[in-house]
């Protein structure tokens, strides 16, 4: 069976005339194969679960990654260098997004996925293989660098596509909720590398630790990027996609070449609303997900395993609570679970840190997990909404060029901003403030949007 059924024969084998419809009004409708949709999520929500096993396994190993590349500076100082390293892949993203999203809406989602996903793991399997800073001196960071910027290069086009061959797939009454897999995903891959880095730290002495147990994460990244690279060549291209192509094999044209211009000719306020939403979910998500470790850590001087087994619980929780909502976008619609999110951020993000700050394991606990369950309130719409603001033509290369753009100036420096405004200003609260003013941003792009949950998306006839 193809990728999506028709109802009654067409020449493309992807849509037909709606039954029951005068010539005058006749409509496309895609019918979707169930058999080939949850075969195109778990591959797109594999890709993500390996991205962010590799930021899980450098959030929780920032300590040992400062020691072994950065063993002449302070504590203090590895940190921040440390940080400074995942802040840099963060800088070549947009780049990364603006070569792989065109190329996807010319050459297809599938084909550029498969591509990112190798060099996704062959970046982080080499920061795996990187003598140490005793053994080759500042190469040793400058490798890391490069690494990650590799990294960040290869996901520049990751989310965006991952998102898009999600939501083409999808029929539209059920986007919300496949398009939850992909950040359950992305919580799995957390967990995953969060918890590899606990057992390293708990189980190995220091020198093994600082010498070679540290690498071990990133060199599992090789068989796993194996895995998800033959899953994603047995994928066929989207329906959207292949319409698309039909149309223009049927007037006897090429298939026009994206560009870069036309992501925001025509599109300035999908572009503004794409980037004001990612900017709330990255802030949030970065700032409990990556920077918290560091935080308990390094500013309140909790335990860090304690610290890490807390919140590796929170994530958890995360999952549990992820598919229920993807399911609620669907019934209620994603402005009202964006704009629910973003208002119990403005409202609970400094009692959420007073506790946190309070120091029990009770109250860091629940100060983490109210965090956690209101972050679900984005982790469970983006992945659905944002595909939704382009047209086809255009989506991939609008959204990989927008969410990247936006993560790379206010995601990804998350943790390094909230800890030099901490070192500088000595105020705890920083992190509680500045997730406030970014749900302030997100409420009122939510606001402001058109609803897209049970729709089709732009361009693309309905698909049930």
């Amino acid at each position: 069976m193809s990728s999506a059924a028709s109802i009654a024969p067409s020449t493309s084998g992807l849509h037909a005339p709606a039954r029951g419809r005068t010539k005058k009004a006749e409509q496309d409708v895609t019918v979707t194969d169930p058999t080939l949709v949850k075969r195109a999520v778990k591959a797109a929500a594999l890709g993500n679960a390996m991205e962010w096993f590799d930021f899980g396994v450098y959030g929780y190993l920032t300590a040992t990654l400062g020691h072994v590349f950065f063993p002449t500076a302070s504590s203090s100082a590895q940190v921040l260098s440390t940080l400074g390293t995942f802040a840099a892949a963060f800088l070549v993203r947009p780049i990364g997004g603006a070569f792989f999203g065109p190329l996807g809406d010319r050459i297809g989602r599938q084909k550029v996925l498969a591509i990112t996903m190798i060099m996704m793991a062959a970046g982080t399997l080499s920061i795996g293989l990187i003598p140490s800073y005793g053994s080759i001196g500042v190469w040793a960071p400058v490798l890391l660098i490069v690494a990650r910027m590799v990294q960040g290069f290869s996901t520049g086009g990751e989310y965006g596509g991952a998102c898009t061959f999600i939501a083409e797939y999808a029929p539209d009454k059920r986007r919300g909720f496949f398009g939850s897999f992909l950040e359950l995903g992305t919580n799995a891959g957390y967990v995953a590398g969060a918890t590899l880095a606990t057992v390293l730290i708990t189980t190995l002495p220091s020198d093994s630790l600082y010498s070679w147990g540290w690498r071990i994460p990133f060199l599992i990244a090789g068989p796993i990027g194996l895995v998800g690279l033959y899953v994603r060549m047995k994928l066929e291209e989207t329906p959207a996609f292949q319409k698309l192509a039909q149309e223009a094999e049927d007037k006897e044209k090429s298939f026009p070449k994206p560009k870069i211009k036309e992501m925001f000719v025509g599109n300035a306020g999908a572009m503004a609303t794409c980037i004001a939403l990612v900017l709330v979910f990255n802030v949030t998500d970065y700032m409990l997900l990556s920077y918290m470790p560091t935080f308990l850590s390094e500013e309140l001087h909790y335990d860090a395993t304690h610290g890490t087994i807390i919140l590796i619980g929170v994530m958890l929780l995360m999952m549990v609570v992820q598919l229920p909502m993807g399911m609620a976008n669907d019934r209620f619609g994603h402005r009202k679970v964006i704009g629910g999110a973003c208002l119990g951020f403005v409202l609970l993000s400094v009692p959420a840190l007073l506790l946190i700050q309070a120091g029990s394991t009770w109250a860091i606990a629940l100060g983490l997990a109210g965090l956690g369950l209101l972050l679900v309130g984005f982790t469970s719409s983006m992945p659905s909404t944002l595909p939704a603001l382009f047209p086809t033509k255009v989506r991939y290369g609008s959204l990989s060029v927008g969410f990247n753009l936006s993560v790379s100036l206010f995601g990804g420096t998350t943790p390094l901003i909230a800890a030099a405004l901490i070192a500088g200003t000595g105020n705890l609260m920083i992190p509680a403030y500045y997730m406030m003013g970014a749900a302030v941003v997100g409420g009122v792009a939510a606001w402001r949007m058109r609803e897209s949950a049970g729709r089709p998306l732009p361009g693309s006839p309905p698909a049930v």
